[in-house]
């Protein structure tokens, strides 16, 4: 048997289950996950909740009435919790690309967007991987990165799951708050072919050309543990040059069996996957440690 592989469901299991819902996640869990990466946003009266758009989604929002929205909805930082309760959000919208996209997702009518403190105790052993959804150049979009990084210890520290919780962000100010309240935590910094073109603004200060090219320099110099890319833009030299620094290597958001298979044999440390199920088979076929349902 190989090295244990982190399968990391993304939102829950969006392939499957309505994304960053309670109901996606507990239906995930069932197929065996190592753990969840998710986001977070934060509302008008300062309540993390799990969410990836920072406005509503007119693809997968329907208002108080049923209907679906007819535009992008207001932001969520512009919303009081109470208000935000009101959106369903357990079904795409029939006819979108959206749906198209995700054919196998079983809706789950009713669904609301949860609190992250809801979604930290859905299970007592789940571990998370949360991104913190900010955007450096639309700060007008969220609260800022501190903020967001404060709220969010404090609803780990409240629910008792510090234990159990990755940070994560493609804005690096906010994984440098973290450190700062509490550098036990383990962090993850997230690239994509557009943050690291435009570093300066997305990592708040070092950039590639400062380590020579080599964005796993760049990491390790945050002090690490996690690089995590976007998948076609690894190689098995990167993910070698990463464990050379000393760093894990979490790939985001790969679906395709031939690409899972090939990030497995390259040393991939971990994976984060719309299609958990699929993961699992090609995990198994390839003889890696797979995670218990419950």
């Amino acid at each position: 048997m190989r090295r244990a592989i982190d399968l990391q469901g993304h939102r829950g299991a969006r392939g499957l289950f309505p994304e960053n819902t309670l109901a996606g996640f507990s239906a995930a869990l069932a197929i065996g996950v190592d753990s969840f990466e998710l986001d977070v946003a934060v509302t008008a009266d300062g309540v993390p909740v799990v969410s990836h758009d920072p406005a509503l989604n007119p693809d997968l929002a329907r208002g108080p009435g049923g209907d679906w929205l007819a535009a992008r909805g207001p932001l969520i930082r512009t919303l009081r919790l109470a208000e935000l309760a009101a959106y369903d959000v357990g079904r795409l919208r029939p006819g979108s690309a959206y749906a198209a996209q995700f054919p196998d997702q079983a809706p789950r009518d009713g669904a609301r967007i949860p609190t992250l403190a809801e979604v930290l105790t859905v299970d007592p052993a789940a571990r998370f991987n949360l991104e913190l959804k900010t955007y450096p150049a639309h700060p007008d979009w969220t609260v800022d990165a501190t903020a967001m990084a404060e709220a969010v210890v404090a609803v780990a520290e409240q629910t008792g799951t510090i234990g159990r919780i990755t940070v994560e962000s493609f804005d690096w100010r906010g994984p440098r708050q973290v450190r700062r309240l509490r550098p036990e935590l383990p962090l993850a910094w997230l690239t994509s072919p557009d943050s690291v073109a435009e570093a300066a603004v997305w990592w708040g200060g070092p950039i590639p050309a400062d380590y020579g090219g080599s964005v796993p320099r760049v990491v390790a110099a945050e002090g690490g543990p996690i690089w995590a890319p976007h998948h076609a833009d690894l190689t098995a030299a990167l993910i070698e040059e990463a464990h050379t620094l000393g760093l894990g290597v979490l790939a985001w958001t790969v679906n395709d069996v031939e690409a899972i298979r090939r990030l497995l044999r390259a040393g991939i440390d971990g994976l984060i996957t719309d299609r958990p199920d699929i993961a699992r088979k090609v995990l198994a076929e390839e003889r890696f440690p797979l995670a218990s349902g419950r």
